[in-house]
């Protein structure tokens, strides 16, 4: 298993550089947050990585995508990192087309799959019910009433699930409250009677909804998979999505490292530039390694469900939990060797320190995935 970039990873790599440098660098997400911006992304720059392709990076070619690997979407969400750049990304193109593969019927891939790969449709998936992530805490009903079935209950923290066009839910179809027995998924569209949404803004100025439902009525064709079984597909499509959280966080890390000894190449005290103070070296260089870890465990777990790899889920969690402790390390380094002006709101370092603690919590925390990794391992 390769950890480096192959000739067509780089290219994907480069492209995406470069389009968001020029279309989203961190001054378009401050003008979103203080704009109040009505979708919190720009529906320009989400047009253009729809016709790069990006929306359908993890598609089939027979339903219109690329299907270039997890790989290619851990690079996007990578660059993404760099920028902090808002886009539904994440949430239709990595986790909704990632449910949708795993679980949907041929045709529920062929309705919607190709509307996700041209990026006409947004799609959320909504897991979680409390702050803390855990897939199989599970109350939000779906009890069969005729031929179809009625869902009651709510969902928090739904990524950009105020402006998704269908939601994919789990609910709690049959079997106790945390038990991964009796979860069914079911694609709901936002317009459905009885769905409320309430959007939330986030410490990083991202996006992210609370959803209820209220007696909302799916027909037969909405369940996504088998009833009471959707468990283990949610399970590889939140791999998925865990694997590529670990690779913005990279991302993240990464910038504000190289923000950081930019800035200790300039800043000039007793006569000389701070970067030949022995002791910022040695801070820089243990990030640095810490960095190239970090890389090698997201390229790893990456390419581990490319290959379905049996060992797939405890790389991810492995990566996951990794990359949340290194960009912690990366931004507080950061704020702290920038001084006071890495603690002021004109500064862009703030930025990354917000996102990287929203990222850490995003699908399971470094003690959600420590513990994962311990149990997967038979501790």
């Amino acid at each position: 298993m390769t950890l480096v970039f192959s000739e067509e990873e780089r290219l994907l790599q480069d492209s995406a550089r470069g389009l968001l440098a020029e279309k989203s660098p961190v001054s378009a997400l401050r003008r979103l947050r203080d704009e109040r911006d009505e979708d919190g992304f720009s529906r320009e720059l989400w047009a253009s990585m729809a016709q790069m392709g990006w929306a359908g990076l993890l598609v089939p070619e027979e339903h219109g995508g690329l299907e270039f690997g997890h790989v290619g979407a851990g690079i996007l969400c990578e660059e993404s990192g760099r920028t902090l750049a808002a886009s539904p990304l994440f949430a239709s193109a990595i986790l909704g087309a990632s449910i949708i593969r795993e679980a949907g019927s041929a045709a529920q891939q062929s309705g919607l799959l190709p509307a996700i790969a041209e990026g006409s449709i947004i799609v959320a998936l909504a897991v979680d019910e409390k702050a803390r992530h855990d897939p199989n805490e599970v109350s939000l009903s779906a009890r069969a009433d005729g031929a179809g079935y009625v869902l009651d209950g709510s969902k928090t923290l739904v990524i950009d699930g105020h402006v998704a066009d269908k939601l994919v839910v789990s609910a709690r179809s049959a079997g106790a409250r945390r038990d991964a027995a009796g979860i069914s998924l079911f694609v709901v569209d936002a317009g459905a009677p009885g769905l409320r949404r309430e959007r939330t803004f986030m410490v990083d100025s991202r996006n992210a909804a609370e959803v209820r439902f209220d007696g909302v009525r799916v027909e037969a064709s909405a369940l996504l998979g088998e009833l009471n079984a959707g468990a283990a597909a949610l399970e590889r499509c939140l791999d998925v999505g865990r694997a590529c959280l670990a690779a913005e966080m990279l991302g993240v890390a990464a910038e504000a490292f190289a923000r950081t000894v930019d800035y200790l190449s300039q800043r000039r005290q007793f006569g000389v530039e701070i970067g030949s103070f022995q002791s910022l070296q040695h801070r820089a260089a243990q990030l640095f390694c810490e960095l190239e870890l970090t890389r090698s465990v997201v390229i790893k777990a990456l390419r581990a469900i490319d290959d379905r790899s049996p060992d797939t889920a405890s790389l991810v969690s492995l990566a996951k939990a990794k990359a949340g402790d290194t960009v912690t390390l990366a931004v507080n380094e950061a704020v702290q060797m920038h001084g006071g002006i890495g603690m002021t709101d004109e500064f862009d370092i703030g930025f990354f320190m917000k996102r990287a603690a929203v990222l850490r919590q995003l699908l399971g925390d470094s003690y959600f995935h420590t513990s994962r990794f311990a149990a997967l391992k038979g501790y």
